[in-house]
């Protein structure tokens, strides 16, 4: 059975589920919808209000009690303490406390990129013994500006899906935030579920199902056997939080099991996603406790897992070489990963001696972000700070991203 797929944006209490036309449908499921043409359709007929209300960056509040949001961000945090205290989990060893005198006992305020029931909240909370996990849904680069300006203590930010693979705009603001630094890493698997309204229960109650593009691209498998209409938003935890709020029994929403908590949804079924190795990467950052210095941003603390990040006099020419300089050490590279240079995108080099061809060629330049482990037996810190004082005389540029430890919840 093939699939329809129509995107959608979610209006708020007082407005109808929009649509588009279906020639506008053949955005790939993989990225974000564009914003088409809208047209009403006969997904909700309520009040007639035929205006797009839902945007990826701002959505309009419903009236709602003072303390709502507190009181679901506390009775998340608590069914995630008690879930993992009994299992074999372990929390980052990373500040579970912010430290000094004048914060004592005071949980770690952590920024994270969405909205709550997200699986960046996920991580969030799995990163810390205690925390305030604050959600920041004005663009990707919020999160940064939350910690950089001192809104935050932490920030936790999605680099990497297993099967979707980079989430390039992340690498790019680390690089544009120089005095921020990765702290800690945890892997999380990807669980979608299907939500649904509690009492509605059983499938055949079910009209649509509704998610993020990527989600949909996940469960394809799933969404074939319900034979559902299938529509994609913009985000799937602010999907959880309208269907519950509105009361809509007739739509599912693709999501996690703690968008399903967050916004009292029932969970249908769990697992519908047809590969089970998803899992996402999400980096901890924070502030360094010693000022920025040229010294600084090209040393190493200890960490089982280091990144740096850095470019090269001959661009990818003397790749190899850097790659050869940490093999010689022993020091494993388990990523690599290049961005465009763009303080230098191009550069020339002059073509002597074919003078009638050309007078010079044209490079893209580079700025490649390597992630790097060495044997435990060895000083960690020491092995990895020889080698990049060697990668230096070939680098125009060497940066430390940050020195942290993992936790892995991928079994």
């Amino acid at each position: 059975m093939a699939l329809g797929l129509k995107c959608v944006f979610l209006p708020t209490r007082d407005a109808q589920l929009l649509g588009v036309r279906e020639d506008a449908f053949a955005a790939s499921l993989s990225r974000s919808c564009r914003r088409p043409t809208f047209t009403v359709t006969n997904t909700l007929r309520g009040t007639g209000t035929t205006r797009p209300v839902f945007d990826t960056f701002e959505i309009p509040g419903v009236q709602r009690p003072a303390n709502l949001e507190t009181m679901l961000l506390d009775r998340l945090e608590r069914i995630y303490k008690e879930r993992v205290s009994g299992s074999s989990d372990a929390l980052l060893p990373m500040e579970p406390r912010r430290r000094g005198p004048s914060f004592e006992g005071k949980p770690v305020r952590v920024a994270y990129q969405g909205v709550r029931g997200s699986y960046c909240h996920e991580a969030a909370v799995r990163a810390f013994q205690r925390c305030d996990a604050l959600p920041f849904e004005g663009g990707m680069e919020s999160a940064f500006d939350a910690l950089e300006s001192d809104a935050a203590d932490r920030a936790v930010v999605a680099v990497e899906n297993s099967l979707d693979g980079v989430i390039e705009r992340n690498y790019d603001l680390m690089l544009r935030h120089p005095e921020l630094r990765v702290v800690g890493e945890v892997l999380l698997p990807i669980n979608h579920c299907l939500l649904a309204v509690r009492g509605t229960g059983k499938r055949r109650c079910l009209k649509r199902v509704i998610s993020h593009p990527q989600a949909l691209a996940h469960c394809q498998k799933c969404l074939v056997a319900l034979g559902l209409e299938v529509e994609a938003v913009d985000n799937a935890a602010s999907a959880a939080r309208f269907v519950a709020e509105n009361g809509i029994d007739d739509t599912a929403v693709i999501g996690s099991e703690i968008a399903g908590r967050e916004y009292g949804l029932q969970v249908v079924e769990k697992e519908i996603h047809d590969d089970s190795s998803n899992a996402t990467r999400f980096l901890v950052l924070g502030k360094p406790i010693k000022p920025n210095n040229k010294r600084n941003n090209c040393s190493v603390n200890r960490g089982s897992k280091t990144t740096v990040a850095f470019s090269l006099k001959e661009g990818t020419a003397d790749l190899s070489k850097a790659l050869s300089i940490f093999a010689l050490k022993n020091i494993k590279v388990t990523k690599i990963e290049s961005r465009p240079h763009r303080d230098n995108p191009l550069r020339m080099v002059s073509n002597e001696g074919q003078e009638e061809y050309s007078t010079s060629k044209c490079y893209f330049e580079y700025v490649f972000f390597v992630d790097l482990e060495a044997p435990k037996a060895n000083d960690h810190p020491g092995s990895v700070q020889i080698a990049l004082d060697e990668l230096g005389e070939i680098a125009t540029f060497l940066r430390v991203v940050g020195s942290y430890s993992t936790i892995s919840m991928v079994s």
